[in-house]
């Protein structure tokens, strides 16, 4: 689940006119937002490695991304130059030189919460940060002595949070009959807080987050829990946008209390509400259904290339499944991030 075009807007930031040294190294850790393909490792559902996704990929093939094209981590490196895109971590072909442009240890189903994570079968936060740990060794070996200066002048992007509470709070009564929201979302950012601190001890100098989307508005969400409405989940809404007044607060006194960290929150919340609500003043006609199969329940497994209704062009859709947007769709979003974008650069 989760989102979307983290950094897409440093496009527009005029590097050529600035005095800022681009980043030639992109690291990922989250959720399906940022699985370039490592679940095709995993004995997991959460799989994304067949066709319809990937159709409109460089390649025009399915590389384990929740998308019909490219994802956050693809645009971003277009925007920075990337002769070729950071490869998922658990891929033999993320070794050698190709260590030096980075690595994606998303993982889709997982979440802050290690326990949401392991119901999927997915990588865990902590795990992906064990395997963050790797990859500095592996890193060394390439890399020698500039490998401090790429660890430091490297992009950190955290996309996730989405699933802990669409895949395990809220169908979990374990969780949700002990805990309010407001005390799981607590839990959370106690995680959040300690991975921050965590990578950045480990060298992480430029960390970009995402914030919650509004999660009610997801086609897959209505669809369990808006009762055979088709509004967006309002009360989920109101949780999110709660959670993120948390997570703000929280990256604000890990800024203050870290040294030498620029840590910028995307509140990706409003942009993609608009998007959903008003798709036809961005140029899309359909926001409320995905483009696989019904575009109501599809996704993963289910999006597959016997689902039936499955569109032939994703670009007027705002999602491709029932949960993930389409590349056009993650592209559109990128303008309400310029002004967050600046400051992990400069």
């Amino acid at each position: 689940m989760a989102y979307y075009t983290l950094f897409v807007a440093l496009l527009v930031l005029g590097f050529n006119g600035g005095n800022a040294q681009l980043p030639t190294t992109l690291i990922s850790f989250g959720d399906s937002s940022v699985d370039v393909g490592n679940n095709n490792y995993l004995p997991t559902l959460f799989r994304s490695d067949f066709l319809p996704y990937g159709r409109d990929f460089v390649t025009k093939t399915p590389t384990g991304r929740f998308s019909n094209g490219k994802i956050s981590t693809d645009l971003i490196a277009d925007m920075l130059g990337f002769d070729e895109y950071p490869r998922a971590y658990l891929s033999p072909e993320c070794s050698g030189k190709n260590l030096l442009t980075g690595a994606g240890f998303g993982s889709a189903g997982s979440g802050y919460y290690d326990a949401t994570a392991l119901t999927q079968n997915a990588i865990p936060l902590s795990q992906q940060l064990e395997y963050y740990k790797e990859y500095q060794s592996r890193l060394e070996r390439v890399a020698r002595e500039n490998t401090s200066t790429i660890i430091s002048e490297a992009l950190y992007l955290v996309s996730t949070g989405s699933t802990d509470f669409a895949q395990n709070y809220y169908v979990n009564p374990l969780l949700n009959k002990v805990y309010t929201h407001d005390e799981f979302s607590s839990f959370i950012i106690g995680i959040f807080s300690k991975f921050i601190r965590d990578l950045h001890g480990l060298g992480a100098r430029r960390i970009g987050v995402t914030a919650l989307p509004p999660i009610g508005c997801v086609p897959a969400v209505i669809t369990l829990f808006g009762g055979g409405s088709n509004d967006c989940v309002e009360r989920f809404n109101v949780d999110a946008q709660n959670f993120n007044k948390r997570l703000k607060a929280a990256a604000s006194s890990l800024s203050k209390s870290l040294p030498n960290l620029k840590l910028v929150v995307f509140d990706i919340y409003q942009s993609t509400l608009d998007l959903i609500e008003r798709p036809s003043d961005f140029g899309f006609f359909e926001s409320r259904k995905g483009c696989c199969g019904t575009g109501t329940v599809e996704t993963s497994v289910l999006c597959n290339p016997k689902s039936l209704g499955t569109c032939r062009n994703a670009s007027g859709y705002v999602f491709f499944d029932s949960a993930h947007p389409t590349e056009a769709a993650a592209m559109a979003l990128s303008g309400s991030l310029t002004s967050d974008g600046i400051d992990l650069i400069f």
